[in-house]
């Protein structure tokens, strides 16, 4: 006999995924309908403006791909890219790499701006090198989650908007939780993820561009052979699936059959929007911030330290440096099976060196915060690390009730 399906209940601190909205999971249990249905398109709609709103954008296009949030960053960089194309990517963290990952495939001429991962970059230095490598795109992390660090953008956007350059920033770990204000930044494409700040399951990627890129997008479509043979493009779009050129018109009011759509990921996405709406952006920014500054103030009150420039960490993020004689993984196991809290390591040059406490959507909330600080102290103890006991949760409170 097969075992009766079943998880084990989770506090989940790590920068992504996230815990999901209780009713999320709710809706994804109503019935199927057809992606055609009246009903469903209906839904659809409402989705493509409630994606707006966290962008802060009045762009015609916003809608969601089905698969994560990297299929919308792909989705995005070869919409753009053709052969040969000059692209810049200030890299401050792990995921930049991403993005020349997906350009290199795209046969882009990729362009590196590299430094150390404790900060994120001067707005200045970044438009010097757009000055010297006059590039066609500049594509960027917004919320960097290896290192907890967060990338001004308002003036490299003005100036990429000025030189009629492409800008590009990739939000996932923003989008929800923290300001984007894309049409005032001047960002031409903003890619997101359902399973952060939405608290949505992973599966989603969420896109927004504005006219200047739907021109470009336009002049590329190509439908594909089994529905005609007529629209033919030497300059497609390289994929099939991830196609902004079909996939747009297949959000739009007439849609295209495209793709099956994933129907009950769609009202996961409805909901989790409509809740981060009715909460209210402002209110959820402040919320991730008051969360924030409590796990900011009891991993200090431990005596540990924070990694990176304070300037710029992302409230979203919570980078901490690992006490030398400590093994970070067995502290990661012992929360993870004793207290049944789940908290992440690092990548590149910050692994073994760093745990990320994340503080994102449904999960960023007090009892999860005092419980993780909990915890963790009691762990850290247990394995014999030089910190102040009994002082964690106490300076989360003070923070709370101030």
């Amino acid at each position: 006999m097969i075992n009766e399906f079943s998880t084990p209940t989770r506090t989940i601190m790590t920068p992504g995924p996230v815990e999901a909205y209780p009713s999320v999971l709710r809706v994804m249990g109503t019935p199927i309908l057809g992606q055609f249905d009246p009903a469903f398109l209906k839904i659809m709609q409402e989705v493509k403006e409630m994606i707006k709103v966290p962008f802060q954008t009045k762009n015609e296009e916003a809608f969601a791909i089905d698969g994560t949030s990297r299929s919308g960053l792909e989705a995005a960089l070869i919409a753009l890219i053709e052969p040969g194309d000059k692209i810049l990517i200030p890299a401050y963290g792990r995921f930049a790499y991403l993005l020349g990952e997906i350009a290199e495939r795209a046969k882009a001429e990729v362009i590196f701006l590299e430094k150390d991962w404790d900060s994120a970059f001067e707005q200045e230095k970044v438009i010097k090198a757009i000055q010297e490598h006059q590039p066609k795109i500049v594509a960027m992390i917004h919320g960097e989650t290896a290192n907890g660090q967060m990338q001004p953008l308002d003036k490299i956007g003005a100036y990429c908007r000025e030189h009629d350059l492409f800008f590009v920033v990739y939000t996932v770990a923003t989008y929800g939780g923290v300001e984007i204000k894309v049409d005032d930044w001047k960002i031409d494409i903003a890619i997101a993820g359902s399973q952060k700040c939405l608290s949505v399951p992973a599966g989603l990627s969420l896109i927004t561009y504005n006219n200047r890129v739907k021109e470009v997008i336009e002049k590329r479509y190509q439908l594909e052979l089994g529905l005609s043979k007529k629209i033919r493009n030497t300059r497609h779009i390289s994929s099939n699936y991830l196609d902004l050129s079909q996939i747009q018109r297949y959000w739009s009011e007439q849609p295209i059959n495209h793709h099956t759509e994933a129907t009950s990921m769609i009202y996961a996405l409805h909901e989790g929007l409509r809740v981060l709406i009715n909460e209210g952006i402002e209110s959820s920014y402040a919320r991730h911030i008051l969360n924030d500054q409590a796990i900011n103030a009891g991993i200090e009150a431990m005596g540990l330290k924070i990694y990176g420039d304070m300037d710029t960490k992302m409230p979203t993020v919570t980078p901490i440096m690992i006490p030398q004689g400590i093994d970070g993984e067995n502290v990661r196991e012992m929360l993870l099976n004793e207290f049944g809290v789940e908290i992440a390591s690092s990548f590149g040059p910050l692994k073994g060196k760093v745990w990320r406490i994340g503080n994102m959507g449904y999960s960023s909330r007090k009892e999860n915060v005092l419980h993780v600080l909990g915890a963790f102290e009691a762990v850290l103890l247990y394995q014999g690390a030089k910190i102040q006991s009994g002082k964690a949760v106490q300076s989360a409170l003070e923070v709370y009730l101030k």
